[in-house]
């Protein structure tokens, strides 16, 4: 078996490993997020519970951490995409309701 050379391999894996490796950070932040906030900070928005958003962004970060390339892209891209719906529309509002400014 040929050694893979890393100088001739297409723009868009490239692509896809800096997508992945920017995406390490985000999950492992959304999950230290939601872990830090109050459980009645969840409801009161009318999200999902604390335990649940606990389960979808730290099921993200294990995925993100240890899915890199071949038929696992589909699956970290779908773990990114939950944990930037976290960042972006849960976040803000248990923030809000909380007085929190991170």
């Amino acid at each position: 078996m040929a050694a893979l050379n890393w100088a001739y391999m297409p723009v868009y894996v490239w692509i896809l490993r800096i997508i992945w490796l920017a995406g390490i950070p985000v999950g492992l932040f959304a999950f230290v997020h939601a872990a830090l906030q109050r459980s009645e900070a969840f409801t009161a928005v009318d999200k999902l519970t604390k335990i649940a958003w606990l389960g979808i962004t730290g099921a993200a970060a294990v995925v993100l951490l240890l899915a890199m390339d071949g038929p696992f892209t589909i699956i970290w891209i779908a773990a990114l995409v939950a944990s930037l719906v976290y960042i972006v529309d849960v976040r803000p509002k248990v923030k809000d309701v909380q007085g929190k400014s991170w």
